[in-house]
């Protein structure tokens, strides 16, 4: 019972977290959008969000392991409400070039509070996980599609903040309701959850085991072909067809919404075996080579021309990219927690999640340069390639876990 209290006091805090950091998202884009900035102003914005992820994901896992999950989940909640703060005291009458480095630094503390919150949550679920693979499963993916659909809400949250109360004004609310949940976590987790012994050296956090090496580089190619289209090239394509910025922000929160929910019931779309890998890891191949084939259906139809309902055709074929997608990411979240070792589990999520933010991060500079280069299209180019490396990568992925952090 006390784990399964751990998990929803982890959940809980973990939503009220990704409510806020969505928003925070939107805030953003809206308030610097009606400044004047171009998408790909607005993209670079966010650059050191992810940069700073890949650090924080690496050294978060150690942390935890070494300190607890609970503090590294109050570390990263503390580190957002100081990240909200700072970007609160923007002045407007400061240069172009001074606000942009004061918003670029305060995107980087809360690039470092999301991962090292993400980190240490789901670090949790591995270690309050008891009931076998099937739990597990299901725990992953409710946790990551309840997440994943709350960044969207807050995509309309931030929205509504914004018209309501003010950019400065949102800022501050949001921290205040991060400080209310901060107080709950410190008063609800023990203080041990999740603590091991952690490595010695640098080296250690990087010597895994082959599958989790394997994991991690599938989990670069799979979320930059996600952001290689999402970031900047889907945005400035449906500007180009017409769209407000509303609606387009619109868009991007009910695919988020979408893509959690369908990440949330992964399990019973998923074939599942006793042992947790010998059908999950086929299926994880299958699902690779079914996401494939969409960007690269999408980029020949943009390829051939002037279509009639162009934005149409693209918002539903990235609808279905989205239910694939969503699949296939819940199942690579489980698979990570299935190979890793219970021992050094946070770091061995904290490195693949590092490799997450790489992809991510990479999405964002290739989406900003081609669509520089050729628009919507050289994006879905981008992901279509991104994806087959992945595909290669899944059937290398070995149907028995190795031997416990032996280096590959």
């Amino acid at each position: 019972m006390s784990a399964a209290r751990n998990y929803a006091v982890v959940t809980a805090s973990y939503w009220g977290f990704t409510l806020t950091d969505g928003a925070l998202r939107m805030l953003v884009l809206l308030h610097f959008y009606g400044l004047g900035y171009t998408p790909f102003m607005l993209a670079f914005l966010f650059l050191l969000y992810e940069a700073a992820g890949i650090f924080a994901n690496l050294g978060g896992g150690w942390l935890a392991a070494r300190f607890g999950i609970s503090r590294m989940l109050m570390t990263g909640l503390t580190l957002q409400i100081a990240g909200l703060l700072v970007l609160s005291a923007l002045d407007p009458g400061w240069s172009a070039t001074l606000s942009v480095a004061w918003v670029v630094a305060a995107q980087g503390i809360a690039g470092v509070a999301k991962d090292i919150t993400k980190t240490a949550s789901k670090s949790a679920i591995k270690a309050t996980s008891e009931g076998g693979s099937c739990q597990l499963f299901r725990w992953v993916a409710w946790f990551t599609g309840s997440k994943n659909a709350m960044k969207g809400f807050g995509f309309f949250f931030g929205g509504l903040l914004l018209e309501t109360i003010g950019f400065r004004g949102a800022l501050w609310l949001m921290a205040g309701v991060l400080a209310f949940v901060l107080a709950g976590v410190a008063v609800s987790l023990p203080r041990e959850l999740g603590k091991a012994k952690a490595s010695k050296s640098f080296r250690e956090l990087f010597a895994k085991t082959r599958s989790i090496n394997l994991m991690a580089a599938a989990r670069v190619f799979l979320f930059g072909s996600r952001d290689v289209w999402f970031v900047v090239g889907l945005p400035v394509f449906l500007y180009s067809q017409g769209w407000r910025y509303m609606e387009v922000a619109g868009f991007i929160a009910s695919w988020t919404i979408g893509y959690g929910l369908v990440q949330a019931i992964a399990p019973s779309v998923i074939r599942r075996s006793a042992d947790g890998l010998s059908r999950e890891v086929p299926e994880a191949r299958l699902w690779g080579a079914l996401l494939t084939a969409i960007p690269l259906v999408l980029a020949g139809l943009l390829a051939t021309g002037h279509l009639p309902h162009l934005d149409v055709l693209v918002t539903v074929g990235l609808a279905v990219f989205g239910f694939a997608f969503a699949v296939i990411s819940s199942l690579h979240s489980y698979l990570i927690l299935a190979y890793a070792g219970s021992e050094k589990a946070a770091e061995d999520v904290g490195f693949y999640y590092a490799a997450n933010a790489a992809g991510r991060l990479v999405g964002i500079l290739l989406s900003g340069m081609l669509t520089q280069l050729g628009g919507l299209a050289a994006c879905l180019w981008g992901s279509t390639a991104m994806l087959a490396l992945c595909l290669v990568i899944a059937f290398l992925l070995p149907v028995v876990a190795a031997p416990r952090h032996q280096p590959a």
